[in-house]
This record gives structure tokens, sequence and C-alpha cells, in this order.
């Protein structure tokens, strides 16, 4: 087996499970470990049949989430299902996500709640260059999938952040922060229920983008479906503003919820409502400001330090309360 030392992370009942959802006559030939993730380990396992290759004559890539964080654990029965369930229901409808081969949502089999997905081409692009063209192509696609309608919905959304929970960073302008506090002191909006992602923004979507033509980007998966939710199409749309506007500058999250509209999706007619659910979701953001840059830093943007993503989430918060408030 390739890349021993990543083997030896992925524990041997695992591998014993993972080898018993193979094509007979496969096996194990490489484990890679895929970066990103704030909640899971990621691997890439490279399949082969027993002389090297697929019965094809080739090799294939599976993904294997397993949660090994104690914290992790305690939610990964309900997260392992929701993922399970959600990928079973995307399955032929065109949105680009992985196909399920297996779960063990209880670690009944594995040393390690797990799920067993296709792998999917592509990689996670979180650089500045070519943003002009990512995110028109992120809208697009979130109204796709905004646009499903299961026969059985998904739980509805939770959202916990609350007033008192929020934490301002510091040096934040004080006056925005406070009247950001008091829009989600109020009761939620109504709003009509969509499929959604609930995690989606920049890291969880995979891009094609040809080296001599960033302008030919295109989409080629969507992952991490663990927290899909029945919900507003305006929280979707709000996280993945957040996402952008920590990632980018402000200007970027703002324009997120144009490019969506742009595409032909459907936000809160009010613009109060419409800040409540953006400021919600940059709010939540504050709490866990360390575990959001953390990845991002990992993947290549060294300039996005704690710090630096802070002072960004108080730009993007003060921009909304200035253009919406």
């Amino acid at each position: 087996m390739a890349n021993n030392d990543e083997a030896a992370a992925v524990r041997p009942l695992t591998l014993a499970w993972v080898g018993r959802h193979l094509e007979a006559g496969e096996r194990i030939v490489g484990i890679e470990a895929l970066h990103g993730g704030i909640t899971a380990d990621m691997r890439r396992l490279t399949i082969g049949a027993r002389d090297g290759g697929t019965q094809d004559g080739g090799t294939r890539d599976l993904v294997l989430r397993s949660f090994v964080d104690p914290f992790s654990a305690g939610h990964a029965e309900d997260w392992l299902n929701r993922e399970a369930c959600a990928l079973a229901l995307l399955e032929g409808t065109g949105v680009p996500a992985p196909r399920l081969v297996a779960v063990d949502p209880t670690a009944a089999h594995c040393e390690y709640p797990s799920l067993l997905m296709t792998h999917l081409a592509g990689r996670t692009v979180l650089d500045d260059e070519g943003v002009e063209t990512r995110v028109p192509l992120l809208a697009r696609q979130l109204v796709a999938i905004h646009a499903l309608r299961p026969a059985e919905r998904p739980r509805e959304y939770v959202a916990l952040t609350t007033a008192d929970t929020v934490v301002t960073p510091e040096g934040a302008d004080a006056a925005a922060w406070a009247a950001a506090i008091d829009v989600i002191r109020r009761p939620a909006p109504p709003y009509e229920g969509r499929f959604l992602h609930r995690d989606f923004q920049p890291g969880n979507v995979l891009f094609d983008v040809p080296p001599s033509n960033p302008a030919g980007a295109r989409i080629t998966g969507v992952v991490d479906w663990a927290a899909t939710s029945w919900g507003p199409a305006d929280l979707d749309v709000a996280h993945c503003s957040t996402n952008l506007a920590l990632l980018h500058g402000p200007a970027w999250g703002l324009r997120f919820a144009e490019a969506y509209e742009e595409a032909g999706g459907v936000l809160a007619a009010a613009a109060s409502e419409r800040l409540y659910w953006r400021v919600r979701d940059a709010l939540a953001c504050s709490e866990e400001v360390q575990l959001v840059a953390r990845p991002w830093r990992e993947a290549g943007r060294t300039e996005l330090t704690t710090r630096a993503v802070e002072e960004r989430l108080d730009a993007y918060v003060t921009a909304l309360m200035d253009t919406l408030g």
C-alpha cells in the first residue's frame, strides 16, 4: 500500500470495513490526507485491483470521512445520517455531489463514525485571483440546489447564535455591532422553505480552472452535505456571503446576494428580512473565527490570520448595517 504514514492514520477496523465495500478483486493502493475540513478527518483512498489497477486497468478514488475528535463524535451519528440521506437524494439530480458508497454512523464496524463516498474531480479555489468569475458560478449552483424539491424534507434549520453569544472583535465598530446584535434579538422573519446545503461556501465547492484560462472555470462538485436542512434561501446566501467577505473582502460578501438574484434566485422581499439573515450568519461567524481561518491558512492563504479575519468581519458587519440597516 502506498503512503504508509497516511495509511497508519486509518485504523485497521476501518480499513477492513472499507475493504468490504470494494468491488471483487479490488484493494486500497494509496491513502492521502485531504486538508481543509474542520470537524472530521478526510482521506482520499486510491483503489486498484490486486494487479495494480481496477478491472479496466486504471485506478479510482474514494473519500473516507471519519469523526475522530471527541466533541465531533458526539454529533457524528446525526451528521453522517443526514449526509448519507442527502447524497442519496442528490444522485441523479444534476447537482454535482459525491455518490454514497457506505456509512457507519455509530462506529459499529469502524474505530470511528465514518462515511465512504466517491471522489470528485476538481479542487477548492480560495485565491483572490479569478473571484469575479467564480462568484456567478457559485450563485448559479446555489440556485440549482435551492430548486430541489425532495419527497422527504430534511430537518428544519438550526441557528444557535444568540445576542448573548456573539463575540465582538477587539477594536470593532461598537455602534455597528450593537445595532447588528439588536437585529438578531428580533424573531426570525417568516420565510418560504427551501432545500439548504447549510454550509455552502468556497471551501465546499470544487472547481476545474484551466491554467491558461481562469475565466473558463467551472464547478465540478459540491461537498460536505452533513448540515443539510430546510429553511430560507437567504440563510445559505448569507453564509456564502460571509465566507466571501472574509476570504476576499466585504465587497464580495455584498456582491454575492446580487449574483444569486441575477442567477434567478429569490430572496426575502423586505430589506429588514434580508438584513436579519445576513447579520445572523455574520455574527455566528464571530464565535468561531479561529476555526474558520485555520483551514484557509493551511490551504495557502497564510495572510488570513485570526486577527485579519476579525478585521474583515468587522468591516463586513459595518457594511451590512450601512447598506441594509
